[in-house]
């Protein structure tokens, strides 16, 4: 055993200094470097003229998206100082732009005995910069004290001085900046993300306009927002094209120790929740304290109330779960504090204890008044949760019972009838991919046969992937189990019979083309529907299939679950690699494989009568506690309404039966 550290000495102790450790470890303070990452750094100046306007000395804030990549976040405010700071020797601008912890938000009283600022978002003096370190071209313009001053920086140094430009009959701040492409390559602003974020702030801030211009195209496109209905409006906003079980919301406001506290709540007919919450008016996308006390409040409240009115089977002590009661809630929760805490710099997570008991005192308090005065709209919202409750429990033992069952290796031809039958009414409209663009046509453009071919769609559904070939091909059969799917797929094919995939009705040799889509994974043995395939097609026929499948066996298992909840028929997990073997057994030659993905709406997939509510609920929350190994390989977005975006991975397949 040796004692001796070679290579490694004092020498190898590296020090970062300025804006260095913003640019070695960017994501460290701003997220990431890919689209989430850029958003942030527009957040965080956005978030600067904010609490100018929480100060009480900003109305009107701008942001401008120009062709060239700057963008430009303007405000009224009082403009950043320029003046000599009194200890550092430089400009106060130069030193808020170039050091990490200097800003005016730590709350101290400045040499007037006052604070700079009261309440406020920015709370480490590390937001703006960061956008400077991370920013290839940051030029910063400041009105006040009736002069124009400028001040110019390239990744984080001083290009240019602050220098006096000109006279100002007005006060603010512009800051014109350029991501850096090093840093975020490839990267393009989700322009609806930043569009909602800049709307949610001015129904945050009552009286403030908040301006968007995207000059990226031939014309400026102007979105201006300004509510003076507060988060009332903002809930009314989002309830729109929802069912709402009272007509107003319940707006709710208080104090308790130094918290104040704005809520707006309204329940709907519908299954999901969406709750925004946000403090000192930095949106808290994993949500927090906050949270909880709000959750909590209302969780003991509707419990309360349901017992009060005799709802509750009290031989069962019966009760409510919280996920039950916010079925179908719409919430907007804005808390203002001082020294809030977070868990990280990104400020995602608000971890304050004090908050929780602050939220729910004032929460449950107001709420439970208002159930008293409006007692209809309390039985209504409680009857809701309490069906919610029960249709749960419900399930819970349906599921409980089933495992005592064995288990058929045949899928039932009446179940998928059923469940394929009833869904039909709304096929299209239950998930991106049935009708999307790149996979059907990936599947056609895999297609090089000649023009007369006979196609065989097998599992045919509505249709959609048969009818893709239109135009190169000469006749369309197409192959179903279910009526309804066959009615629909009749619009499209030139012939639909019945018939099962097992067991096909069709003559050896007889087609030119098969294709599939999205079904292997609901069968059995998938072996032996690709065999009848096989046997189907003419010698050097083409079997073109696209299948959804994981990233790799780190979200293999998790994707597995999630599907299962939501399609009680899913039965096999298949890899890529699996399809591919799937075909090499059978028989197929010449295989070949294209990627391609698929944004898809988890909230509408999950939207259909086969998925119950408790699964709803289940699939959520695999999204909101989905493992780090699975994060790296399987891109999703949970967006700050609560929606969920999720990436999924497609593979297309094509195989030649060998000529005769």
């Amino acid at each position: 055993m040796t004692t001796q550290n070679s290579g490694y000495s004092a020498a190898d102790i590296k020090v970062l200094t300025g804006l260095e450790a913003v640019r070695q470890r960017p994501a460290m303070y701003v997220g990431s470097t890919g689209p989430s990452g850029a958003l942030h750094l527009v957040y965080e100046l956005v978030q600067n003229s904010v609490d100018e306007a929480m100060a009480g000395h900003c109305s009107r804030i701008s942001v401008r998206l120009d062709g060239d990549g700057h963008i430009t976040v303007s405000d009224n405010g009082r403009g950043i100082p320029v003046g000599i700071h009194p200890t550092e020797g430089r400009p106060a601008i130069e030193v808020v732009l170039t050091t990490l912890h200097a800003g005016g938000k730590f709350g101290s009283p400045s040499a007037s005995g006052s604070t700079a600022y009261g309440i406020a978002g920015g709370l480490h003096g590390v937001g703006v910069s960061c956008v400077n370190a991370l920013s290839d071209d940051f030029t910063v313009t400041v009105q006040r004290d009736g002069s124009t001053h400028a001040i110019a920086f390239h990744r984080g140094a001083l290009v240019q001085p602050l220098a006096r430009t000109g006279n100002a009959d007005q006060t603010g701040t512009s800051v014109r900046f350029r991501p850096d492409s090093t840093i975020f390559e490839g990267v393009t602003l989700d322009v609806r993300t930043l569009r909602r974020r800049l709307q949610e702030q001015a129904f945050l801030h009552p009286g403030l306009t908040v301006a968007l211009t995207d000059a990226r195209g031939r014309e400026d496109k102007l979105e201006t927002f300004r509510y003076d209905g507060g988060i009332a409006s903002f809930v009314g906003h989002l309830v729109a094209d929802r069912t709402p079980l009272h007509p107003q919301p319940i707006a709710i406001s208080g104090e308790h120790e130094g918290h104040q506290l704005e809520v707006a709540i309204q329940w709907t007919t519908a299954y999901a929740e969406e709750t925004l919450a946000y403090v000192n008016a930095i949106f808290t996308s994993q949500g927090g304290s906050h949270v909880e006390g709000l959750r909590s409040a209302l969780t003991r409240v509707v419990n309360a109330r349901a017992r009060t009115e005799g709802m509750l089977h009290d031989d069962a002590d019966e009760q409510i779960a919280g996920y039950d009661v916010r079925e179908g809630l719409v919430a907007v929760l804005s808390l203002k504090m001082h020294d809030p805490e977070y868990e990280g710099q990104t400020k995602s997570t608000l971890t304050s204890h004090s908050a929780t008991a602050a939220v729910e005192q004032v929460v449950e308090a107001a709420l439970e008044r208002w159930m008293t005065e409006h007692p209809t709209a309390a039985t209504a919202i409680v009857g809701k949760a309490l069906e919610a409750s029960r249709a749960r429990a419900a399930a819970r033992r349906a599921s409980e019972r089933a495992r005592y069952q064995s288990i058929d290796q045949v899928v039932s031809k009446e179940v998928y009838k059923q469940q394929f039958g009833i869904r039909s009414k709304n096929w299209h409209q239950s998930a991106s991919w049935i009708t999307d663009d790149a996979i059907l046509s990936t599947q056609a453009d895999m297609w090089d046969g000649p023009d007369d071919a006979r196609v065989l769609d097998v599992c045919c559904g509505s249709g959609v992937v048969g009818n893709a070939f239109r135009g190169t091909v000469g006749h369309i059969t197409g192959l179903d189990l279910t009526p309804e799917m066959i009615a629909m797929a009749e619009t499209r094919l030139d012939v639909v019979q019945q018939g099962d995939v097992y067991d096909m009705p069709f003559e050896d040799n007889q087609f030119d083309l098969a294709c599939n889509r999205e079904v292997l994974h609901l069968l059995p043995r998938p072996d032996i529907p690709v065999g009848q395939i096989f046997r189907v097609l003419k010698p050097g026929g083409t079997f073109i299939v696209s299948q959804l499948v994981p990233y790799g066996p780190e979200d293999a298992p998790w994707f597995f679950r999630i599907v299962k909840k939501k399609q009680p028929l899913f039965f096999n997990n298949l890899m890529a690699e699996d399809m591919v073997k799937l075909l090499e057994d059978a028989g197929f030659v010449d295989i070949t494989m294209k990627e391609l993905i698929c944004w898809e709406d988890i909230d509408i997939w999950i939207d259909t009568w086969e998925t119950p509510n408790l699964h709803r609920h289940e699939i959520r929350q695999l999204y909101y506690d989905a493992p780090a190994e699975v994060r790296r390989v399987h891109p999703f977005e949970i967006r700050p309404d609560g929606g969920i975006l999720d990436q999924w991975r497609w593979v297309v397949l094509r195989g030649r039966k060998p000529s005769a």
